[in-house]
C-alpha cells in the first residue's frame, strides 16, 4: 500500500510539474510586458492605495459640500458604475480631472522601500515594459522611484493617455496597443483587479492576476480569461526568468 501511495503521489507531482513547465514555456515568446501599478508593482499590504482612497473621499466631500459618509457612498458607487471614481466625477459633476489627480495622489510614500528582488527580476527582462494604470503618470513615477524600479520601464500609459476612459474599457487597451506598437499575441498583462484582465485576453494577450483578498478585485479571478495567478510579482518573474534561462542554455 505504501509503495502504491508513493507512486501515486509521485505521478501527481510529475503531472503538476509538467503542466506548470508547459504553461511557463508558453511565455518564452513574450516581447511586451504590461504592468498595472497600484497593488501590483508593490504589495497591497503596504496600504499605499488606502491613502489615495481617503483623499478621494475628502475631495468629493469638499467639492460637493457633503459630509464624509455621503462622499464615501458616492465614491464607491461611482467606482462600481464607472470603473473609477474620477470617471464618475467627470461625467456627473464636470470636475477638473487634473485637480482631482493632483489632490488624491499627494500622499506620503516615505515608508515604501526599495524592492531589490523585483528590481533584479525586472532588469533581467530586456523586452518592452510598460506601466498601464488608471492613476496618474506622476503617481506612477513617484511610486516606482521609491521602490527603485523607475528606470526599468519603457513607458507609462496613464488615465490621461486613455482620455480618462479607464480599464477595463477595451478601447483604452487598443489605444495603448497603437501607441506602443504592441503585438497582442506576444504580450502579457499583470494586474490585481481580475476584471481588468478580460479585455487583454480578448485581444490575444496572456494574463496574470496578483492574488489578493479584496472582494471587488478578486471577482472573476477564476474566469477563463485569467491565465496565471501569483501571490507576488517578483516570484512569478523569477520563475519565468529561470525557465527562460534554462531553455536558452540547455
Amino acid at each position: 500500500w505504501k509503495k502504491t501511495s508513493f507512486y501515486t503521489s509521485w505521478n501527481i507531482f510529475r503531472r503538476r510539474f509538467r503542466d506548470t513547465y508547459k504553461k511557463m514555456n508558453e511565455l518564452n515568446n513574450i516581447k511586451y510586458w504590461l504592468f498595472d501599478l497600484d497593488n501590483t508593482l508593490y504589495d497591497g499590504a503596504t496600504k499605499v492605495f488606502d491613502q489615495v482612497d481617503k483623499k478621494m473621499t475628502k475631495f468629493i466631500s469638499e467639492k460637493l459640500k457633503i459630509n464624509s459618509e455621503e462622499a464615501r457612498k458616492i465614491q464607491k458607487s461611482y467606482f462600481q458604475e464607472y470603473n473609477t471614481t474620477l470617471n464618475g466625477m467627470i461625467k456627473n459633476h464636470e470636475i477638473d480631472a487634473q485637480e482631482f489627480l493632483d489632490f488624491v495622489h499627494d500622499i506620503d510614500l516615505e515608508f515604501l522601500k526599495n524592492d531589490k528582488g523585483l528590481e533584479l527580476e525586472l532588469s533581467k527582462i530586456k523586452d518592452k515594459k510598460i506601466i498601464f494604470t488608471n492613476g496618474s503618470r506622476a503617481h506612477a513615477e513617484n511610486v516606482t522611484k521609491r521602490i527603485g524600479i523607475n528606470k526599468l520601464f519603457d513607458g507609462i500609459f496613464d488615465i490621461v493617455d486613455s482620455d480618462f476612459i479607464p480599464k477595463p474599457a477595451i478601447e483604452t487597451y487598443k489605444r495603448l496597443i497603437d501607441k506602443y506598437k504592441i503585438e497582442p499575441q506576444y504580450c502579457i498583462f499583470i494586474e490585481d483587479i481580475a476584471r481588468n484582465l478580460k479585455p487583454a485576453h480578448e485581444l490575444g494577450m496572456k494574463t496574470v492576476w496578483i492574488k489578493n483578498n479584496e472582494p471587488w478585485a478578486a471577482k472573476f479571478s477564476d474566469a477563463e480569461f485569467v491565465n496565471y495567478k501569483t501571490d507576488k510579482l517578483a516570484n512569478f518573474l523569477k520563475e519565468l526568468n529561470e525557465n527562460r534561462w534554462n531553455r536558452k542554455n540547455y
